[in-house]
């Protein structure tokens, strides 16, 4: 592939996603902040639920096998890319199988990023079996953590050899303060709101969250989940069995702004998950300066660094969020919005997009075409 960066062009990338809608990470972090820096390219598995911006090129699959790869060809058909950049062990395997069937994959194997999106205790066995092709085939691996590097077994660790980097995960602040300066929220000061965002999957275990909610809230309090997930009806019926109907309000998938105010409004935000890549939901909670309960797994302990304002919590410790709930429900509201000053410092100074992006056009200047071409600038 050709590249030509040194004099200034602007690096064109195709990125593979496999659902394109308001709550990919993808789109919301590698796509919308970068138009006008990137010539931008999306190619999905499945039909997206919105349309992009004028400056992003779409090449929308249909959900099966024949649609995606003919949207594949089209995008690979359409222009020369510098980086192509695949977020899923689905979508890379995929792409790996096309290039070797249309006898592409050397022309484009210099420039194939993959990026892992999670820990690998928290892929499906299908996805951990098709990472092996993508560990191997891809020219560079990026890890959204080191604690997900650190969660390979010694065979996928052996694969990806030295290919592999880590980009923490960031929150786009400006989109964060922009959402908040349109819809004002304030807080109520009586410790009377908890907001918790993510999957209602078993790893996240909202069962926890509810019965810690239940054991440090007081009568008054509300707990906002914002998520969907198989466990959306076992949540419903254990939150009726706890007695907590009318206090738990499960918002569904919401827009992304909408959450940053739910975050905003709350008195803290409660993460109960077992496993995490680099919890973004976590980040953008703090960057609207939300207090926050953690966890305590590798990826909440990499965010935290030894922040003594993130109280970290056995996972399953119900007890232990419970108690912590009740210490955020009885401080004062001036402590509380301290904390989440000092949570918004924290990913201000280390966990932001602009960080994020200089990390992944590190890695993106390291494949071979774009660095020989560096290396021609005067």
């Amino acid at each position: 592939m050709t590249a030509g960066n040194g004099s200034g062009r602007q690096l064109s990338v195709l990125h593979l996603i496999l659902m394109l809608g308001e709550t990919n990470g993808q789109y919301n972090e590698h796509c919308l902040p970068l138009i006008g820096a990137r010539e931008i390219a999306i190619c999905t598995y499945f039909a997206p639920r919105l349309t992009p911006p004028p400056q992003i090129a779409l090449f929308a699959g249909d959900g099966t096998l024949r649609g995606f790869f003919r949207a594949l060809r089209a995008a690979l058909d359409a222009r020369r890319y510098d980086v192509v950049h695949a977020h899923a062990p689905g979508s890379g395997a995929l792409l790996v199988f096309a290039l070797l069937l249309w006898r592409r994959f050397w022309r484009f194997r210099s420039s194939l990023v993959y990026t892992v999106q999670d820990s690998f205790y928290d892929y499906k066995l299908r996805d951990q079996a098709l990472m092996t092709i993508t560990l191997t085939a891809f020219k560079r691996v990026v890890f959204c953590s080191h604690a997900a590097y650190a969660s390979l077994p010694r065979l996928w660790r052996w694969l990806v050899g030295n290919r592999w980097r880590v980009v923490q995960n960031g929150a786009d602040i400006d989109r964060v303060d922009r959402a908040l300066s349109a819809a004002p929220t304030r807080r109520d000061g009586d410790g009377s709101t908890v907001v918790s965002v993510g999957r209602l999957e078993p790893v996240k275990d909202p069962i926890a969250l509810l019965e810690a909610f239940a054991g440090g809230a007081d009568e008054d309090a509300r707990l906002v989940i914002v998520g969907a997930g198989a466990l959306e009806q076992a949540v419903v019926a254990r939150a009726r069995a706890l007695g907590l109907e009318g206090r738990v309000h499960l918002t569904g998938l919401i827009p992304r702004d909408e959450v940053f105010v739910r975050c905003a409004g709350a008195d803290v935000f409660v993460s109960t998950s077992h496993g995490e890549g680099m919890p973004v939901a976590v980040i953008e909670a703090m960057a609207t300066a939300c207090p926050v309960i953690l966890s305590d797994i590798p990826p909440h302990r990499e965010l935290a660094d030894g922040a003594g304002f993130i109280p970290l919590v056995r996972p399953g410790d119900t007890a232990g969020f419970a108690r912590q709930i009740e210490r955020f429900r009885q401080m004062s509201r001036e402590d509380r919005l301290e904390i989440g000053r000092e949570c918004r410092d924290h990913v201000t100074a280390r966990f932001t997009l602009p960080i994020m992006h200089a990390g992944t056009e590190a890695v993106y200047r390291e494949l071979p075409h774009l660095a020989e071409q560096t290396s021609r600038v005067p």
